[in-house]
């Protein structure tokens, strides 16, 4: 424990890795993604109806994959939802198998190169292809909750319990430091795109595919510094790695009735983070949008400067908060920080609409900058405090199913909104739904009993 050269290896991880919450899934791939389905929804209407589709026409613009009619702002939080709903079924599965078998370290690097090549295969999107934009993200964002799934457990094996709340702060702002400076240079090379001849929507495709070589390169740090941990349990006669991994899951879901206290810890942490997660997800499609449509109206280079300075002022939020917590507690902390999102909600719904929309869009990232590591990294510490030696893995599979990234309810619900009412500023005043609850249910945990709870179990 407190190894400092595989502590660092193990946060390079967060540095390699935020690029593809930075660049793609932040700012870039959303509002790519919007405008293509967007292009493509016209040609659809005016194939169909013979005119132009106008705003006067009273209905939400839709693009149609298939036989299902899809909102163009919408189809990105919904491809968000759909990965999520597949790591509802995968993760907890994959976290007792790794668990079991001591391939920890392999599965992290088979999914991190997974993840990685699907985020260099954004390249290829471009004009009627945007449905395959979605596949490659489901892929690349289900890989990354699969890697980070052995991520989070690592760090109970790295970090003593007095260090958890610093090495997991240290963790995240790394990973803000890495995605930032990946935005940076992406944000150079998409204002001079056309000094240097390149199209925008090349300029936009380079970009998305460095996130990719970025993840796969930076994790060769993590791979040489990172040991293997745990000792090999053998298989039962007649089992196999997939058969243990649903046994003990089906274990696991029945053992984490023993840790109440736990349960309701995961229950509001799944509530308040999938609104945390919905946000940033959305956020750049919100800001790009047209006013027409409720969003800011703002430009490509002004919404990346916005999203990078949001970045680097996260990387002190997160060691603000870590300090925060040692004084106040972890549990207070993050209830703090579920006041400031539920105002930011608020805030995003009835501001933003006159002639300084832009100025008072990055005073508000101001304010989501100073709890978004802080509030995520103290839930992370806090979970590890609350689970049984040896079930690391095992138990941070439920735990990731709303880490960073990935959320379902919340971008679902997002995109239902918007593409009901056709105004996006509805879509987000529906999120302070979660942060109601986190506030609601996170009082009610006993901190205290659930880690003597998770104490007193016998190891795995």
């Amino acid at each position: 424990m407190s190894n400092k050269r595989e502590i660092f290896g193990w946060a390079m991880y967060d540095w390699a890795n935020s690029a593809f919450s930075t660049t793609v899934v932040t700012v870039f791939l959303g509002p790519y993604l919007a405008s293509l389905a967007t292009a493509s929804a016209q040609a659809q209407y005016l194939a169909a109806r013979g005119s132009a589709w106008t705003p006067e026409a009273g209905l939400p613009l839709l693009a149609y994959l298939g036989n299902f009619p899809i909102a163009p702002d919408s189809f990105f939080p919904y491809c968000v939802s759909l990965s999520v709903l597949l790591q509802v079924l995968f993760l907890p599965v994959l976290g007792a198998i790794a668990d079991y078998s001591q391939r920890r370290k392999q599965l992290m690097q088979f999914f991190a190169t997974l993840g990685g090549v699907s985020a260099t295969l954004l390249f290829f999107v471009q004009g009627d292809l945007w449905w395959l934009g979605g596949l490659f993200f489901i892929v690349a964002n289900l890989a990354f909750g699969a890697s980070m799934v052995f991520y989070n457990s690592y760090l109970p094996d790295i970090a003593p319990e007095e260090e958890r709340d610093r090495v997991s702060s240290y963790g995240w702002a790394m990973g803000y430091i890495g995605g930032g400076l990946l935005l940076l240079l992406n944000l150079v090379f998409y204002q001079f795109r056309e000094s240097l001849g390149v199209p925008t929507g090349l300029a936009v495709r380079i970009n998305l595919a460095s996130s990719g070589l970025w993840w796969l390169g930076f994790s060769l740090f993590t791979w040489t510094r990172l040991q293997s941990r745990h000792s090999h349990r053998e298989l039962p006669a007649g089992e196999n790695y997939i058969s243990i991994g649903f046994r003990q899951l089906s274990s696991t879901l029945r053992e984490i009735g023993h840790y109440p206290e736990t349960l309701k810890y995961l229950l509001a942490y799944f509530l308040y983070n999938d609104g945390i997660q919905t946000i940033l997800s959305v956020s750049a499609t919100f800001a790009a949008a047209p006013v027409i449509n409720g969003g800011v109206g703002m430009e490509t280079g002004t919404l990346t400067m916005a999203i990078l300075m949001i970045q680097f002022v996260a990387f002190l939020g997160a060691l603000l908060w870590g300090k925060l917590a040692q004084k106040v507690g972890a549990k207070r902390a993050i209830l703090i920080s579920l006041v400031i999102w539920a105002g930011v909600t608020i805030y995003a719904y009835g501001g933003m609409k006159g002639e300084n929309r832009v100025a008072e869009f990055f005073v508000l990232g101001g304010f989501i900058a100073i709890v978004m590591g802080g509030s995520q990294a103290i839930s992370r510490s806090l979970f590890a405090q609350m689970i049984p030696s040896g079930r690391e893995a095992e138990f941070y599979s439920f735990y990731e199913v709303s880490e960073r990234g990935t959320s379902w309810m919340g971008p679902l619900l997002f995109g239902l909104m918007n593409q009901i009412f056709g105004n996006l500023r509805i879509a987000i005043l529906s999120l302070i739904f979660f942060f109601v609850m986190g506030l609601i249910l996170l009082p009610r945990v006993n901190v205290e009993k659930a880690i003597a709870d998770a104490k007193r179990a016998l190891p795995a």
